[in-house]
């Protein structure tokens, strides 16, 4: 929770004048009580009508002093929470950005969005009710013991002899929710995740009929975080009527000796009556504090889950070097990556001069794309050492790393909104060039509709073709004019008509291409080719010259262009 602390610092001012308010609204509800004892054993026996009229004005001022000093201190306390949440939501968004994929592999996309919303609603609750009740209900217990004590000490002791028993009974039953709703907390990330997944192949579900089986998955799920709940909630919740039962017995026990008080004389019925309501007082008090622990407990699981994101350490360091390591503009030298297993890449080595274009080619999982995140240092390279321009890429600042490349990669999306917005995608990009960039990718589509490039997009492209999305993904891509385009299979929807378009059009670009595809035509024109099988780069060369050297790139051209060569 320490950390959490750190974000509430700054609303001190707001959160002390709001406590002060609280306090005299608090101390006015504990002075109704002996206000109307006093009137009840004094002012009324003595017959005085002008001071019972006087008496019963400062009470109802007390209650309009404490109504108002309660509704303005919630609403100070509302806009704290409020803040706060808002803060910690800012910060913990803006560190799940900056994760390296290694981290997000770690920690799970579904985790990340239960801690970003239900996590941080819980730690809103928490510091909203800490304002609210948490120095009201210790006051109102306090104040109420002590007005107690020196209104009939002998009725006071009998109420104490019940709070040890409370107080135990709500220190284990916190302890335990603690470890409850940590679990809780992971059965809900769990549950997401299955949503995602879901929710992300609905239509290949739907065509292989298998909505039966995914939901019988889900309810699996479902009824798994439902009995966490449950659990959680049964013990949490025992603490009521335990504390109830606790509390009644005491009110019984007090109501039984201010009937023998009241009888032998030794006390008045309206101090009776006034202790009465001291009584109440203590006893809602003592629900609330009860109430403040459970939140305590699930906020406190909830802040842990938080801090874990925010206090995760950079594992993508800057090298302080400079040092020039090769004369190429990319360079891979002897690069070898795990993503924690078995090595996907193993011994990688080429070079590409600038305004050159690289095409990959090999089998699937044969770690095609696992080159070009390393490139883009999405991840560190186990061993050797990847260059960009002569130096170390681990020697540059993220964002001027990237600032180099402009890639479509395999799982590229499309947000909702319109062709300009999804082509610009957040950055400051001329609409004459993301027109621009719309015809070198051959979008035509756009142009034919009469919204133009304002045509309205669904999440997920839904509703336009596949080989539309990769024409406005390649479209976004160029639009950054970068010095290095990366193209992870991007052509894969397109027919070979307008993908030999699309390429002709990239061939007269002046900037560095890397080419990752299954079609032998897309590669087949690059100034340099990597074949690679296992993780492991089995040939390079031109076209002409794998055919001559290269077994399984042969393989592969005869299967798919009947083995052509360049004129």
């Amino acid at each position: 929770m320490k950390q959490i602390f750190r974000y509430i610092r700054p609303f001190t001012g707001r959160m002390c004048l709001g406590l002060a308010i609280k306090i005299i609204g608090t101390l006015m509800d504990l002075a109704l009580p002996w206000m109307l004892a006093y009137m009840l054993d004094t002012v009324v026996p003595a017959g005085s009508r002008s001071n019972i009229i006087l008496l019963g004005l400062l009470m109802l001022l007390a209650a309009v002093i404490g109504i108002s000093g309660n509704i303005v201190a919630n609403r100070i306390a509302s806009a704290v929470a409020r803040d706060t949440t808002r803060a910690i939501r800012r910060d913990l968004f803006a560190r799940c950005m900056s994760l390296s994929c290694t981290q997000v592999d770690k920690i799970g996309i579904p985790s990340l969005e239960t801690r970003l919303t239900g996590d941080t609603y819980n730690i809103h609750q928490m510091v909203g009710m800490m304002q609210r009740m948490g120095v009201r209900a210790p006051i109102l217990l306090i104040g109420g013991i002590c007005c107690a004590f020196a209104m009939e000490p002998a009725l006071a002791l009998v109420m104490l002899a019940v709070l040890p028993f409370i107080s135990a009974a709500v220190y284990f039953i916190s302890k335990r929710g603690r470890q409850l709703y940590r679990e809780v907390q992971l059965a809900a990330d769990s549950m997401v995740r299955k949503v995602r997944q879901i929710s992300k192949g609905i239509r290949v579900i739907k065509a292989f009929s298998t909505q039966p089986a995914e939901e019988s998955s889900f309810e699996s799920l479902n009824r798994g975080l439902s009995d966490k709940e449950q659990r959680a909630g049964i013990i949490m919740g025992a603490s009521n009527p335990i504390m109830t039962v606790l509390l009644n017995l005491g009110l019984i026990a007090v109501i039984l000796t201010g009937a023998f008080l009241v009888n032998a004389g030794v006390s008045q019925s309206g101090k009776i009556i006034a202790f009465m309501s001291y009584f109440t007082i203590i006893s809602n008090a003592m629900l609330v504090v009860t109430r403040m622990f459970i939140m305590y407990s699930k906020s406190s699981a909830s802040a842990q889950r938080i801090n874990q994101v925010l206090d995760t350490p950079e594992d993508l360091e800057r090298l302080e070097d400079n040092t020039v390591y090769t004369q190429s503009f990319i360079s891979f030298q002897n690069v070898s990556f795990a993503y924690g297993g078995t090595p996907c890449l193993q011994d990688v080595s080429f070079e590409l001069e600038e305004g050159q274009t690289l095409g990959i080619v090999g089998a699937t999982g044969s770690g095609k794309s696992t080159v070009i995140k390393l490139l883009l240092r999405l991840y560190d390279c186990g061993s050797g050492r990847i260059c960009l321009c002569g130096r170390d890429v681990r020697s540059y600042k993220s964002d001027e790393l990237h600032s180099f490349f402009a890639a479509v990669m395999q799982n590229d999306f499309i947000f909702t909104g319109t062709v300009l917005e999804n082509v610009r995608f957040g950055r400051d990009i001329p609409q004459s060039d993301v027109t621009d960039a719309l015809k070198k990718a051959k979008a035509d589509f756009v142009f034919n509709d009469p919204a133009g490039i304002e045509k309205h997009i669904t999440a997920k492209g839904t509703n336009i073709s596949g080989g539309q999305r990769q024409r406005l993904l390649i479209a976004r891509a160029l639009a950054g004019k970068p010095r290095v385009l990366v193209l992870d299979d991007s052509s894969s929807a397109l027919d070979y008509a307008t993908d030999a378009a699309i390429r002709g059009g990239l061939a007269k670009e002046n900037m560095t291409k890397i080419i990752i595809a299954q079609r032998i035509s897309s590669v087949m024109n690059a100034d340099k080719i990597l074949v690679m099988d296992a993780g492991r780069v089995i040939a390079c060369g031109t076209h002409e010259q794998l055919l001559d050297s290269c077994a399984i790139y042969k393989e592969i051209s005869l299967s798919q262009i009947g083995g052509a060569v360049l004129e």
